[in-house]
């Protein structure tokens, strides 16, 4: 079979440099285009599970991570007035990587693009597919500067409202809205904030996690009318009356919003049945099967996709064939983290304030045999060509 020589990725975020760094690790010449115009990111923090981690260890950029981020390797609930309820483990950690790693998403789109570009990566921002053709032998690729060039395959990293799936598979796989949305903003991390603590409320939950000695970043869950829209200026005000009700550590860390610096983003899933590809083009992370963000998982699945993708296509066989070994490779796992992502959001999001009793004791109950079967499952190997994942 002839070899992929070239790939084109569409989408310069996690998945997408990942999946550029991956495809030269295996000699494969990669262009990456971003429609958006620099290399700026909307986000605050994000949260690196240990899956995640075996995947950055096998992009070479796992030590830079740890090095800008904070690890631990618990989770912590209360209630909303902040009393306890349960501490767990985490046990997605190996003999090489923690079980957790925060840090902030630009330090990671950073760590990912200067990996690129290292790797003789071209990222071309401003720019995006305009028009392509599949002849079966390779794919002819109009962008939108103008520019024409000819591909082995084309990967589409391109995100939750992706123009190359709607190109792909048409109007009928678009994002789903949950009927909820999570409000982010980073702050100065309390002495106390070590590990993951959720705090559950009345139809809200609300989450903080350590980013780095300095820094921590507050989530906060609830339910919003689909199509809502707010302005910047008033995403602070309209955070704290969320937050109105809250006890303990949230409501200090309430009274400290800044009037900037919050982000609000609906929750939306995608659900995309394999294959994700069509011919010589496919379609990978969220574009393909964007989840509720409750295990944190949507950019560690993304990355796994990125490596799997570039050791199929080294394969001696059929582009199409190992296109559709990806997606194959791909589907039940992600179709799990959706899964467990969604009845999460759902069964937090359906909690009342005279329900927590009942669910604190459901919780002490059944989470930690929850956890670990997830937790498992997620140890478990992603690509064909891994060593046996050790803890």
């Amino acid at each position: 079979m002839t070899p992929v020589r070239n790939c084109l990725v569409v989408g310069a975020g996690i998945g997408g440099l990942g999946a550029a760094v991956a495809l030269r690790q295996q000699g494969i010449d990669v262009d990456v285009v971003e429609i958006k115009p620099d290399a700026r990111v909307v986000g605050v923090g994000i949260n690196q599970p240990g899956n995640s981690l075996r995947a950055l260890d096998v992009l070479g950029v796992l030590e830079e991570c740890l090095a800008v981020g904070y690890q631990f390797d618990r989770n912590e609930h209360f209630d909303w007035q902040g009393r306890h309820i349960l501490l767990t483990p985490c046990s997605l950690g190996t003999d090489r990587v923690p079980p957790n790693n925060a840090l902030a998403r630009a330090a990671l789109h950073r760590i990912l693009g200067d990996a690129a570009r290292r790797a003789g990566v071209n990222v071309r921002y401003g720019a995006s597919v305009a028009d392509l053709v599949d002849d079966g032998d390779g794919v002819t690729v109009t962008f939108t500067d103008g520019r024409v060039g000819r591909y082995d395959v084309v990967a589409a990293f391109d995100g939750i409202r992706s123009p190359m799936r709607r190109r792909l598979f048409g109007a009928a796989v678009e994002p789903q809205y949950t009927g909820f949305a999570v409000w982010r903003v980073t702050l100065p991390r309390p002495a106390e904030v070590t590990h993951t603590m959720l705090f559950h409320g009345d139809r809200s939950n609300t989450g903080v996690i350590p980013l780095s000695p300095e820094h921590m970043y507050l989530l906060h869950v609830t339910a919003e009318p689909a199509g809502a829209r707010y302005e910047d200026a008033e995403l602070a005000a309209l955070l704290r009356q969320r937050l109105a009700g809250y006890g303990g550590l949230v409501a200090q860390l309430r009274d400290t919003l800044p009037d900037d610096g919050v982000v609000y983003s609906p929750i939306s899933e995608v659900h995309l049945s394999a294959p994700w590809h069509r011919g010589r083009v496919i379609v990978l992370g969220d574009a393909a099967h964007a989840s509720a963000p409750n295990l944190t998982q949507g950019a560690a699945m993304a990355l796994e996709d990125a490596v799997v993708l570039a050791d199929e296509l080294v394969r001696d066989r059929p582009v199409e064939d190992s296109l559709a070994a990806v997606s194959d490779l791909r589907f039940a796992r992600t179709k799990l983290v959706q899964d467990v992502s969604h009845g999460i959001l759902a069964t937090e999001m359906a909690i009342t304030s005279d329900g927590l009793e009942d669910f604190a004791a459901n919780l002490r109950e059944h989470l930690p045999g929850q956890a670990a079967f997830v937790e498992a499952k997620l140890n478990e190997h992603f690509r064909l060509v891994a060593d046996p994942v050790t803890t």
